[in-house]
């Protein structure tokens, strides 16, 4: 199975690097950008094979378009005289659904629609997909192998990309502000910057695993290291009486209204 990505910017490298760290082998992967040093810089650092046009997409069984969101439409159509009619199309653009896309290539080809975040950097991506009903089982497997390598998968309805998106990729700056937050309290009370983000990064990290592991509901979680007349019951109705949740609420919405008024 061959993969080619059109395009190599920032969201492509951690997939690639998450992809050969999976085992895909680096000769598997081509890759094609129109600024060729980018290109160069994951081949010296991958052993993957640069292509100076689009034969990256004519070779591939399976292409990534991954170009900026400027210049998606100018190489959909591209790409689909390019590419073989049995070939998979995976998008990681944002905004452009599977009935767009199909229309831009002009072709009837099997369509993934993908959503990573940036921790697909660390191969923690909270991935969301769509595929189109004539993607093969095959094809599908094609995809699940090579971007399961790079966290989870999360299988939506399009309806629903707008609200994984401020949850997944806009949520995700929110966990790092709640972070750097709970760090600068350790700062005000003595601790270093290193250390108070080390303590609230793995309290984070561990906290996550657990909800994700245990089955346990958030709120039970909370019950459970929540004494009476503790510390913790403390901190917690700090929180609420300064409007956290409220606040939280307020952001995925409003990140959801602005993706919904910028179609």
């Amino acid at each position: 199975m061959k993969y080619a990505f059109i395009g190599t910017g920032s969201m492509a490298a951690a997939i690639i690097r998450g992809m050969v760290a999976g085992g895909v082998a680096p000769c598997d992967i081509l890759a094609f950008n129109r600024t060729r040093e980018k290109a160069d810089a994951l081949a010296g650092e991958f052993g993957i094979t640069v292509c100076d046009t689009l034969e990256a997409a004519a070779q591939a069984d399976a292409i990534v378009l991954a170009t900026t969101p400027q210049s998606f439409a100018d190489i959909l159509p591209r790409v689909g005289r390019a590419m073989r009619t049995d070939a998979l199309v995976m998008s990681i653009a944002a905004g452009y659904g599977i009935a767009a896309i199909r229309e831009g290539i002009g072709r009837d080809a099997g369509i993934i629609r993908i959503m990573p975040n940036v921790n697909a950097n660390v191969c923690a991506s909270t991935t969301g997909y769509a595929a189109s009903a004539n993607v093969t089982a095959a094809q599908l497997d094609a995809f699940r192998f090579a971007f399961g390598k790079v966290g989870e998968l999360i299988e939506l309805d399009e309806g629903e990309f707008e609200t994984f998106s401020a949850i997944a990729g806009c949520g995700v700056a929110y966990v790092y502000m709640f972070i750097d937050a709970m760090a600068r309290a350790g700062v005000k009370n003595g601790l270093s910057k290193q250390k108070a983000l080390s303590i609230a990064a793995s309290a984070v990290m561990g906290s996550a695993k657990l909800v994700s592991e245990s089955g346990m509901h958030p709120y039970a979680l909370i019950d459970s290291v929540t004494t009476p007349g503790g510390t913790t019951i403390e901190g917690v109705l700090a929180l609420q009486r300064c409007g956290f949740e409220s606040a939280v609420h307020a952001a995925i919405q409003a990140s959801i209204d602005k993706e919904l008024g910028m179609k």
